[in-house]
């Protein structure tokens, strides 16, 4: 593993930690409902959810804090390195998998594990496999 110090930014990297978890732990303070972004998605589409307001909200100031963190400086350099067809199928594969394990690594892996849920942890632990694997598979089995 090579380590670009030039572009080797933790400062920035833990105050966007500190401010997820920051809304995170507000969201559910100030509204009893965990933050998690799958849900909180599914349940605006819900005739009949509860808070829909604050949900988009919420969902909405995620949207627009890259807007914001344009004005104070430049975004970081985007490069994708699978086309739109590999791109359209890894979402479409999120948003299945995020339905089948009840939440998404927002809900699980921020939330449910800091509130020490068994559930959440097991959950966090096979995204993350099936992370690592994918990546393995694509990068080193097939060379992509």
């Amino acid at each position: 593993m090579i380590i670009d110090w030039n572009n080797f930014t933790p400062w920035t990297a833990l105050v966007g930690g500190v401010l997820i978890g920051a809304a995170a732990s507000l969201f559910v303070l100030l509204n009893g409902r965990i933050a998690g972004i799958s849900g909180l998605l599914a349940s605006l589409v819900e005739s009949k959810a509860e808070g829909r307001g604050e949900k988009l909200l919420f969902l909405l100031g995620i949207l627009f804090a890259p807007l914001l963190w344009m004005l104070l400086g430049s975004l970081p350099a985007m490069e994708f390195q699978a086309n739109w067809v590999g791109l359209l199928m890894a979402g479409l594969l999120v948003g299945v998998g995020t339905r089948y394990g009840s939440g998404c690594t927002s809900g699980h892996g921020v939330c449910g594990i800091s509130r020490l849920s068994p559930r959440s942890i097991v959950a966090t632990l096979v995204f993350m496999a099936a992370g690592f694997v994918t990546v393995y598979v694509l990068r080193h089995l097939l060379g992509g």
